[in-house]
């Protein structure tokens, strides 16, 4: 058993992200993979982070583990479990010191976290049932201009003008976007509305919270620059983020872990 290193999993409705820390909290590998509960995504996520740490053969051989998200009760090997809230404001915490406001879009639902001054979980606010505003509305947004996800921040950047989307239902809001699409108006001045669409519902759950600054983005959506700006100038506070934005959650199940050595 590797006595120094602790594991966290974050598994999601849509991805799952596996983080491995060392007995200083820095993480030494990581692994995400683009399918989440009841999948083969979690075991996967977890081999690709055990693959990056030299004398690891296995998740068993880490000192503790905890597993997150919307799947975690599956993963019974682990030795702890949290839930995604807690998880997510430890690991903004520790990632962004001095943060306040913690805004998660997902693949299927975004989050609100408040936090105090100590960085724990104060209170929260989540978005409905509805995926609109998350990453699986961004997802279906992507098909239908043809390009990928990664793709929209420059498509945006190119827009003269926000061809504004009214449908907050994500089902509505696709034929919305084809409808336009028919009628000759350019794609990245679409693509602008549905950054703003995203915006909007975003800045309502905030709203809704309170933004209290330092504010933090996290989640797949917050590597969106042009949506992340937009975003920005909407709740007139800068947004901070990384490039593990997307395994915040992880991250915190393995400190949790670390804490707890098991």
């Amino acid at each position: 058993m590797a006595s120094d290193l602790y594991l966290g999993i974050d598994v999601g409705s849509t991805a799952s992200k596996c983080v491995i820390v060392d007995a200083q909290g820095a993480i030494v590998g990581r692994g995400l993979y683009a399918a989440g509960a009841g999948t083969a995504g979690p075991r996967a996520c977890v081999d690709e982070a055990v693959a990056q740490v030299g004398g690891l053969a296995s998740a068993e051989d880490v000192a503790c583990s905890c597993a997150t998200g919307y799947g975690r009760h599956l993963e019974s090997w682990t030795e702890l479990q949290k839930s995604e809230l807690s998880c997510h404001a430890r690991g903004a915490a520790e990632l962004f010191g001095g943060v306040r406001t913690v805004i998660d879009i997902g693949g299927q639902d975004a989050k609100v976290l408040s936090l105090g001054k100590d960085g724990s979980l104060a209170s929260f606010v989540m978005n409905d049932k509805c995926a609109a505003g998350t990453g699986r509305f961004l997802d279906v947004m992507a098909g239908v201009f043809g390009c990928k996800v990664a793709d929209l921040s420059g498509l945006d950047r190119e827009s003269t003008e926000v061809a504004p989307i009214s449908s907050t239902c994500t089902v509505f809001a696709e034929s919305e976007v084809i409808s336009k699409l028919a009628s000759g108006i350019a794609i990245p001045n679409i693509v602008a509305g549905v950054h703003e669409s995203v915006v909007e519902r975003t800045y309502g759950l905030a709203k809704r919270a309170g933004i209290v600054p330092d504010v933090a983005m996290t989640g797949g959506v917050a590597l969106n620059a042009a949506l992340r700006e937009r975003l920005e100038r909407r709740i007139g506070f800068p947004i901070v983020t990384c490039d593990d934005a997307q395994y915040v959650g992880a991250y915190g199940a393995a400190l949790f872990a670390l804490a707890a050595d098991c």
